[in-house]
């Protein structure tokens, strides 16, 4: 069965998430992690639940060889994003171009990574959307390895640096990325969603008419109270 909470977060975008965070008075917006590679007819916005993995110095998994990020591919479907955290100031790659491939043949929604994109042209040209911190040549393979897959990982810096936990629902577009723990996506959506038809009643106003000091007045600037 869909996620119903999946399928209303695809019709919100990141501003009226982030206000209901607000309102609620809690974390979870991260900006400063770009789009690099769009969906198609050049689609931003992405949502589902965290599939994580953490990349950096140290020794691989046991086992059989395996690159990173497979993993995540095969417990990823339609309705996640995989959420990669490579934090770790070498400059390889936590994401490339046969990952991607094989992830959008596999019908993930889309990819984050805090740190380094490989291939980004490869992205750009299968029509698959992935948000990095930034862009490099530079391998994994001999540099960094996958140190855990559905763990709890980091995004963000500073203030904002925030925590994913495997099932946690994400939503981004090209204003930001919104972490939402599953414990607070019933109460977020509500929010979002009622912050969004007020927005609707004082956009229509604005159409009308109405001058938009008196739309953006005292009703707008305590929207988010109470």
């Amino acid at each position: 069965m869909p996620d119903p909470h999946i399928q209303r977060l695809r019709q919100l975008d990141a501003c009226a998430v982030s206000d209901a965070l607000d309102k609620l008075q809690l974390k979870g917006a991260v900006t400063g992690i770009p789009l690099r590679s769009a969906g198609p007819n050049n689609a931003s916005r992405i949502a589902g639940k965290a599939v994580t993995m953490k990349v950096g110095p140290g020794e691989p998994p046991p086992g059989p060889p395996k690159h990173l990020g497979c993993t995540a591919i095969e417990h990823a479907d339609s309705e996640h994003i995989i959420v990669v955290e490579q934090r770790s100031g070498i400059e390889a790659g936590c994401w490339g171009g046969l990952l991607t491939l094989g992830a959008k043949t596999k019908g993930v929604a889309g990819v984050i990574a805090d740190g380094p994109l490989r291939d980004v042209d490869e992205a750009i040209a299968y029509e698959f959307p992935i948000y990095a911190r930034n862009l490099t040549s530079r391998t994994a393979r001999g540099r960094v390895v996958e140190l855990g897959t559905q763990v709890t990982v980091q995004i963000g810096f500073g203030a904002q640096l925030t925590d994913v936990q495997p099932g946690d629902y994400i939503l981004a577009d090209r204003s930001a990325i919104i972490v939402i723990a599953a414990a607070d996506i019933a109460r977020v959506l509500d929010a979002a969603e009622a912050i969004v038809a007020k927005e609707a009643a004082m956009a229509q106003a604005i159409r009308a008419g109405t001058p938009i000091a008196q739309v953006m007045g005292g009703a707008y600037e305590h929207m988010l109270k109470g």
